[in-house]
């Protein structure tokens, strides 16, 4: 490695090696051009400089950068997790990921804007809150993939959980321990809330209990379900399905302040299966994503158009699986 933060360069092997640019460059390439001991010793020299091909540039040389942008939120553990299985996907059909990150500082059209200037070939978007015409316009520019929401456009992709399948599982699973007055905790103007309230009506409605009905304002946060949980102290209800795992864990941080037995008293089931979800301390009863089939489905789509294949439907729904905790339990349990 050269002095300094520069960057080893070919020229930097090729003055070492004493040989040409053109020469390093057909053999770091593995091109024919260069006999064996030549190759052998620009390959020494190029190890010991620590020389790492920089094969973005090449890319973008051949018109080409195989670079996947990627907008997430800092704010969504469940995000975090969602990377993970993007990484992967993109790396097993040879593309790479560029992020760009939401914070409390930094809105979604920021983050947009700064992938295109990196030249990706497509975009993939977390709960994009953008109108449905923006994401239009930018589909209009290049593959759009919308994850965790279904965005009706023509030309932008979606990649998205069963959302109310997931909230009937939650239900379900509640009303089969014995609960009635089961509760839900919003996720407000988040995407996804509206059909995981929708499912949980439809699945109350479904096993007689609309007159239980109880929806109570949250959000997708912490301090969401914090807020919600206060809430409860005036609900008789034996169960609550909450928005999402963030917001199940302020309302079980409330609920255990308050001396309130969980499962014993209250029963919580969250949703998304977030890494932190699964710690002892929590054990939280969730729905989970499937964020390996959903981080899978996104890149095939997004390579699908980028390199001209024929896409039949336009929306890819993936279904969610309950996972039982240990925050969940029969209503005579306490």
């Amino acid at each position: 490695m050269q002095s300094g933060d520069r960057r080893t360069t070919l020229a930097d092997v090729a003055a070492e090696a004493g040989v040409s640019v053109a020469l390093v460059s057909i053999v770091m390439r593995g091109a024919p051009g260069a006999g064996a001991a030549t190759r052998e010793r620009v390959l020494a020299v190029a190890n010991r400089l620590g020389y790492q091909p920089d094969s973005r540039a090449r890319l973008l040389r051949s018109g080409r950068s195989r670079l996947l942008g990627v907008v997430f939120d800092v704010r969504h553990p469940f995000h975090d997790d969602l990377l993970t299985g993007l990484y992967a996907a993109a790396g097993n059909a040879g593309y790479q990921l560029t992020l760009s990150a939401v914070t409390p500082r930094r809105d979604e059209r920021t983050a947009v804007d700064d992938l295109l200037q990196d030249r990706c070939e497509a975009l993939i978007l977390f709960s994009p809150r953008l109108r449905t015409s923006d994401l239009g316009t930018l589909a209009a520019k290049l593959p759009l993939i919308a994850m965790m929401r279904n965005v009706r456009h023509r030309n932008v992709d979606a990649v998205h959980n069963d959302e109310q399948k997931g909230s009937h599982q939650a239900v379900d699973h509640l009303v089969a321990l014995g609960h009635r007055r089961i509760a839900h905790i919003d996720g407000g103007s988040q995407p996804g809330s509206a059909e995981r309230r929708a499912g949980y009506m439809d699945a109350m409605t479904r096993h007689g209990l609309t007159d239980f009905v109880q929806v109570l304002p949250g959000g997708p946060g912490e301090d969401d379900g914090a807020r919600a949980g206060q809430l409860l102290r005036l609900d008789p209800s034996t169960a609550v399905t909450v928005f999402n795992d963030l917001s199940a864990l302020g309302v079980l941080a409330v609920l255990r302040r308050r001396g309130v037995d969980v499962p014993g008293d209250i029963s919580v089931v969250g949703y998304d299966d977030s890494s932190f979800s699964r710690l002892s301390h929590i054990d939280l009863t969730t729905v989970a994503q499937d964020v390996d089939a959903m981080a899978t489905h996104a890149v095939s789509r997004a390579v699908t158009r980028i390199e001209g294949g024929a896409v039949t439907e336009r929306e890819v729904v993936v279904a969610p699986r309950l996972i039982p905790r240990g925050t969940s339990a029969s209503a005579s349990a306490g």
